[in-house]
């Protein structure tokens, strides 16, 4: 029974940002429990490509769509993708981020709106590219990645901390409008996760990052994932309107 509740077989999942870092790990994660996959990405072919391929290695069906989601028209496309592919969309994943780190002082309203057009305008585009389907299939998951710097804040991020705290407000307020229609929307808040973008952080402030996580260390983009695949699933029938917290201790 446990592992039934688990089950995503023959569900549609679309994740944003999906050919590398979390999305990457939350597109393979969900394949692996069951679900066909559609990748959006906005740079890579060959990384599209190589998540595709191991996606399809675990039995399940992928298409790759380049987008670049913070522009409504070609959000539209990835509904109408999923729709043509597979003819359903159950579960949607709002990864897709960017950061432009300045302080405010410094920072230009390019910066700025690349910055909220990427992250949080999104948001808003996919989750429209994805409603009509879902409602009138009266069912689907909706989770988005906001992060710890949402509820934290962080000197040099206005622009993405305002994007991610954002996040929240929208899963809220979606959890509530949708409710009606069986469809659940969720936010994940993951702290400093081992990926690229962390990797371009210096040794010496990574370290003092990492001290002051209760748990010693940073995340991997496969906990993240787990989690995720928890949130879409059966296992968490009563959960909306939530934002899980996963920081090691980092903010409590």
């Amino acid at each position: 029974m446990i592992e039934e509740l688990y089950d995503l077989k023959d569900k549609v999942a679309v994740v944003t940002g999906g050919s590398r870092g979390i999305g990457r790990a939350v597109a393979l994660a969900l394949a692996e429990a069951g679900a066909d996959i559609l990748v959006n990405y906005s740079r890579s072919d060959k990384q599209a490509d190589q998540v595709k391929k191991e996606i399809e290695k675990k039995k399940r069906k992928c298409v790759t769509v380049r987008a670049d989601v913070g522009k409504f028209e070609q959000a539209q496309n990835l509904g109408k993708a999923a729709m043509n592919h597979f003819g359903k969309v159950d579960i949607l994943i709002n990864n897709a981020g960017i950061n432009r780190d300045r302080t405010l002082r410094r920072m230009t309203s390019e910066q700025w709106n690349e910055v909220i057009q990427t992250n949080l305008t999104s948001v808003f585009n996919c989750t429209k590219a994805v409603l009509e389907p879902m409602m009138a299939q009266n069912g689907g998951v909706i989770i988005s990645v906001s992060s710890i710097i949402g509820e934290m804040g962080n000197l040099g991020q206005c622009n993405y901390a305002s994007t991610k705290a954002g996040i929240i407000g929208f899963t809220k307020t979606m959890a509530r409008e949708l409710a009606s229609n069986n469809i659940r929307v969720n936010a994940i808040a993951p702290g400093f996760i081992e990926t690229d973008m962390l990797g371009t952080v210096p040794e010496d402030i990574r370290n003092q990052i990492k001290s002051q996580i209760a748990l010693g260390r940073f995340g991997t983009p496969e906990e993240v994932a787990l989690a995720v695949v928890y949130l879409c699933s059966p296992a968490a029938s009563w959960i909306t309107g939530t934002t899980l917290r996963m920081n090691g201790g980092h903010y409590i």
